[in-house]
């Protein structure tokens, strides 16, 4: 049999072939091999530079490495995090004409870490907490999908910092099966994994040395599991709001943000029955809601203040007909973040009387607003709209406060 490459594009077999696939993997040359952090791994895995891109090869045998081959293909299909497939390679032979594994080949993950190389410095319990936080949403997102995991683990996730959020992607879809959609004994079975490999793995972290002190395996394997429901039960349940539905998707927003999650991107199915919204949740750090709104809009504000209006411009984007989260043809974040500024932010301010905002600056005027609309909206039971809103709110909270 001679060596075969199937790749998912043109380029890749070209770059591939200069790699020394008549050598076992643990026996490749240092010119080849790039220095790169690994994870634990039940197969022998290298990290390689392979034209202008750096990939992961792992060996593996054929008829895994095409399984997961097409599996890591449907994940990218279905935009969940995970590692990309590249290619499968079969036909290895040795210099002796002996037969060799074959190989999966993946696009490394830029930036990422596995999570031994992210203990090797003692990680605040806080951190701990956002990285299980980010594995939860990961888990989520998959089971939503129809991805029953099988092997549910940190060693078999990267972790990744993107301008403040954390992110947990997938690496080893070996134990993987895609479904149509997964039984609720599917999705507990997924989640008890976690639960005790992550507690397993924080007590190997103990042993070493490596895990603070305060931290208990146990209880964080347990809290995965907690994590994973209480998200699930709020990104599950369906709710058909009506016209006035600003009001119930700003509770929903709310409750995620009660959990700790943030909204990456807002959907909105409308029907003649009403709006069906879904959401899809981001773990972030300190600091993040105040570079975002900056870099989208320019309004410059405290962490909570922006967070707030975060939240207001992502619901407000959700209802424009041009909002369209990875179509090409849909208007940018930037540009319709532009326009929430011009038609929405600076009208609603500009109507609180000048001479009644004193030393208040614009940001907290309208995070001001956006709670006083909160707590209107939640006694009438439905949404007031901002137009109400200023007006109740410079009557009754704006008139009674020393101004200058």
């Amino acid at each position: 049999m001679e060596l075969q490459i199937t790749a998912t594009s043109p380029e890749h077999p070209a770059s591939l072939l200069d790699l020394p696939w008549h050598i076992p993997l643990e026996e490749w040359p240092e010119e080849h091999l790039v220095s790169l952090p690994r994870g634990i791994s039940r197969h022998v895995v290298r990290f390689a530079r392979a034209g202008g891109e750096v990939v992961a090869v792992k060996e593996v045998g054929e008829w895994a490495a095409v399984r997961e081959y097409g599996l890591l293909r449907d994940l990218d299909r279905l935009t969940i995090p995970a590692v990309d497939a590249l290619a499968v390679v079969t036909g290895r032979r040795g210099g002796n004409a002996e037969p060799l594994e074959p190989v999966l080949v993946t696009r490394h993950l830029v930036g990422s870490l596995p999570y031994r190389s992210m203990f090797e410095t003692t990680m605040r319990p806080s951190t701990i907490k956002r990285l299980l936080d980010a594995l939860a949403v990961l888990l989520v997102r998959l089971h939503l999908a129809g991805f029953a995991w099988g092997d549910c683990s940190l060693s078999n996730t990267l972790f990744r910092r993107d301008a403040g959020a954390y992110a947990a992607y997938l690496v080893d879809a070996e134990t993987g099966q895609l479904q149509p959609r997964l039984t609720t004994g599917q999705r507990e079975y997924d989640v008890e994994v976690a639960r005790v490999n992550i507690a397993g793995e924080l007590m190997d972290l103990e042993a070493s040395g490596s895990l603070h002190p305060s931290v208990d395996p146990v209880l964080f394997g347990q809290a995965i599991a907690d994590r994973y429901a209480e998200l699930w039960h709020e990104l599950t349940r369906q709710s058909v709001y009506p016209a006035a539905k600003r009001h119930y998707i700003d509770r929903r927003v709310r409750r995620l943000n009660d959990l700790g999650f943030d909204v990456a991107e807002m959907q909105i199915e409308r029907s003649p029955d009403g709006d069906t919204v879904t959401f899809v949740p981001k773990v972030v750090d300190a600091g993040h809601h105040q570079r975002q709104l900056l870099r989208l809009t320019g309004l410059d504000a405290e962490e909570n203040q922006a967070r707030s209006l975060l939240n207001d411009l992502e619901t407000w984007m959700a209802t424009q007909d041009d909002y369209a989260p990875g179509d090409p043809l849909g208007a940018r974040p930037e540009v319709l973040a532009h326009r929430w500024v011009r038609d929405v932010f600076r009208p609603t301010v500009r109507a609180v009387p000048l001479e009644l905002r004193g030393a208040t600056d614009t940001a907290q005027i309208y995070y001001e607003l956006l709670e006083h609309r909160w707590l209107l909206s939640e006694r009438a039971s439905h949404d007031v709209g901002l137009d109400a809103t200023v007006e109740d709110y410079t009557r009754t909270v704006l008139a009674g406060r020393p101004h200058g």
